[in-house]
C-alpha cells in the first residue's frame, strides 16, 4: 500500500515554466533522432550520463536565465514529455517490468494471507491482527528505515530487502503447503515482512530519482502508482483462482518467485546511467537532523502534515466498504468486490492522468486532497449502490492524484542526501497512521453506521486540506483572484501574489 515541490515563477498562474521546444532542440543536437517505437532505442542523451551529485544539492531559489523559477533543489520543473516518458530510460524500464510481476505477486499474497488466517481461525479479528502486525513496524521504526536508506547505496539495499521478502514468502509457502502453518506463524511472518518494509519502502521511493532524474521523476512516480493499481486489479483475481484450485500455499510460492523479476531488473541496470546519491557517513543525530530539516521547510512540512491526516483517516476503505456492502446496501460478496474494483479503476485512471502532467505544485496537491475529502462526504449520502460505486471511482482518481503529487513533490524539494529520511517520514505519516485511524473509524462505523463513518473521514480530510491551503497561502503571501472576464488565455480563478515580490519567494514558487 501505498505515497510524495514543484516551482514556477511567482507571478505566473500556470505550470509552464520552461520551453519544451528548447529542451527538445537541445536533446536533438546531442544525439541522432530516435527510430522505431518509443522506448525501444537508446535513452535520451541526458539519461545516458549520470548527473553530477554536487549539482543536485540545494541552491538558493532564484529565477533562471529564461525567467523561470528554480526548484529548491536547483532543478527546473518542466512540462511533461508524455504519459510514458520515463519508460524511455533503460534502467527504469527494467525496474518497471520487474514491478509489474512483483506487485501482482504481492496482491496475490495479501488475498491468500487474509483467506488463510480466516480459514484457520474463523475470526475477522485475527485478520485485523495480521494487518496490524504488518503495519506496526512502520509506525514504530519508519524513521530509522529512512536513515538506513540514506546511509547505504540504494540499489544494493533494494536487492537485499527484495530478497528477504522473497525468502519470507517462500517460508510461508513451505509451512502452508506442508499443512503445519498456524495463525501464530502467520503473525510472525507478517511482523517480519513489516520490519523489512520499514527499510524497503523509503529506499524504493528515493531510488526512483536515481533512475530517471528530476525531469521525469513525477512521471515515474505516477507510472509506479499505475503499475501498483493494475496489479491490484489482476492479483486478487489470480489469487482467487489459485486458492480455489490448489490452496493458499501456492499463492505464496508464486509471490516468492515474483521477487526474482525485481532483483533481476536491479542487477541488469547500467550503473553508469544511474544518478547515485553519495551515502552519508554514520553519525549521531541523523534522525533528528531529518526531522529538523522537514520542520524548517514549509514546502515539506505542510504537505507532510496533510498526508498524515489523509493517510490516517481518509484511506480506511476496507472497514468502510464492507459496512456499506453488508449493512447499508445489503449486497453479496460479488458486489462488495465490485466496489473495490471501482476504486481500483479510479485509482488507475488517476495515476495515468497524473503521468500526463508535469511536476506537481502545492495548489494541485491541496486541491486533490480537498476534492478527495469532499467526494467522501458526498458518497456518505449516496442514495443507492451504483451511485456509491461511481463516487468511489472519482474518490480513487483524486486520492491517487494526491498520493502521487505528495510523493513527487517531496522528492523534488529535498536535497539528495536527505531524501531517504524525508521519504521515510512520509511513509510513516501516510501508512503508519493506519493502526491509529483504523480502530477509530471502525468504532465510529460499528457504533453509528458506515455512512457516519465515511462522513467523518471525509470531513477530516477536507478540513485538513482547507486548513493547510490557508496556511500555505498566508505563509507565501498569496491570494485567490477571481476574474469573471479573464480574456484570452486567462483564468477565472487564479492564485497570485498579494504583492509584487512575495516574502517567501521559494514557497510562493512551489505553490
Amino acid at each position: 500500500m501505498t505515497p510524495p515541490a514543484a516551482a514556477s515563477a511567482a507571478a505566473r498562474t500556470d505550470d509552464q515554466t520552461t520551453d519544451p521546444a528548447a529542451d527538445t532542440a537541445a536533446a536533438d543536437a546531442q544525439a541522432p533522432a530516435p527510430s522505431g517505437l518509443p522506448g525501444n532505442g537508446d535513452d535520451d542523451p541526458d539519461e545516458r550520463t549520470a548527473a553530477d551529485p554536487a549539482a543536485q544539492r540545494r541552491t538558493p531559489s532564484a529565477a533562471s536565465p529564461t525567467g523561470s523559477a528554480a526548484s529548491p533543489t536547483g532543478a527546473e520543473f518542466t512540462r511533461p514529455r508524455g504519459m510514458f516518458s520515463s519508460l524511455r530510460v533503460r534502467n527504469y524500464r527494467y525496474y518497471f517490468a520487474g514491478q509489474v510481476v512483483s506487485n501482482t505477486g504481492t496482491w496475490m499474497q495479501r488475498i491468500a494471507q487474509d483467506w488463510l488466517v480466516l480459514s484457520l481461525t474463523g475470526s475477522p479479528l485475527a485478520v485485523g491482527i495480521t494487518t496490524a502486525m504488518q503495519f506496526l513496524p512502520m509506525l514504530l521504526l519508519g524513521l530509522f528505515g529512512g536513515v538506513l536508506a540514506d546511509r547505504m547505496p540504494k540499489r544494493r539495499l533494494l536487492v537485499y530487502t527484495q530478497g528477504a521478502m522473497g525468502l519470507l514468502a517462500a517460508g510461508l509457502a513451505v509451512l502452508t503447503i506442508g499443512d503445519v502453518v498456524t495463525p501464530y506463524y502467520v503473525y510472525a511472518f507478517a511482523l517480519l515482512l513489516g520490519l523489512v518494509t520499514v527499510v524497503d519502502n523509503p529506499t524504493r521511493q528515493a531510488f526512483v530519482s536515481e533512475m530517471v532524474g528530476p525531469k521525469d521523476l513525477a512521471n515515474a512516480v505516477s507510472l509506479n502508482a499505475a503499475n501498483f493499481q493494475t496489479a491490484r486489479l489482476v492479483g486478487p483475481a489470480v489469487a482467487g483462482l489459485l486458492i480455489a484450485a490448489v490452496g493458499s500455499g501456492w499463492a505464496f510460492a508464486v509471490n516468492a518467485l515474483s521477487f526474482a523479476a525485481v532483483i533481476g531488473g536491479l542487477l541488469a541496470m547500467r550503473e553508469s546511467e544511474l544518478r547515485p546519491t553519495e551515502p552519508i557517513a554514520r553519525e549521531k543525530g541523523q534522525l533528528r537532523e531529518g526531522l529538523r530539516y522537514v520542520k524548517e521547510r514549509p514546502e515539506l512540512l505542510w504537505p507532510m502534515v496533510l498526508a498524515g491526516f489523509i493517510g490516517t483517516f481518509g484511506f480506511n476503505f476496507p472497514t468502510l466498504l464492507s459496512g456499506f456492502a453488508y449493512d447499508t446496501f445489503k449486497v453479496g460478496a460479488g458486489q462488495y468486490g465490485l466496489l473495490n474494483t471501482a476504486m481500483a479503476v479510479g485509482s488507475l485512471a488517476g495515476a495515468l492522468l497524473a503521468a500526463r502532467r508535469g511536476a506537481p505544485r502545492l495548489r494541485r496537491l491541496v486541491g486533490a486532497a480537498l476534492a478527495f475529502g469532499t467526494l467522501e462526504v458526498v458518497a456518505a449520502f449516496a442514495p443507492d449502490y451504483w451511485t456509491f460505486a461511481l463516487l468511489l471511482m472519482l474518490i480513487g482518481v483524486f486520492g491517487l492524484s494526491f498520493n502521487t503529487s505528495v510523493n513527487s513533490m517531496l522528492q523534488l524539494s529535498t536535497d539528495p542526501e536527505m531524501r531517504g529520511r524525508v521519504m521515510g517520514l512520509l511513509v510513516l505519516v501516510f501508512t503508519g497512521g493506519t493502526p491509529i485511524g483504523a480502530p477509530i473509524v471502525g468504532w465510529v462505523t460499528a457504533s453509528y453506521g458506515p455512512r457516519l463513518g465515511l462522513l467523518a473521514c471525509g470531513l477530516v480530510s477536507a478540513l485538513a486540506a482547507a486548513a493547510v491551503g490557508l496556511v500555505l497561502a498566508r505563509s507565501a503571501d498569496l491570494r485567490v483572484r477571481f476574474d469573471l472576464h479573464p480574456g484570452r488565455g486567462g483564468r477565472v480563478v487564479a492564485v497570485v501574489p498579494r504583492v509584487a515580490v512575495p516574502r517567501k519567494s521559494e514557497l510562493a514558487a512551489a505553490c
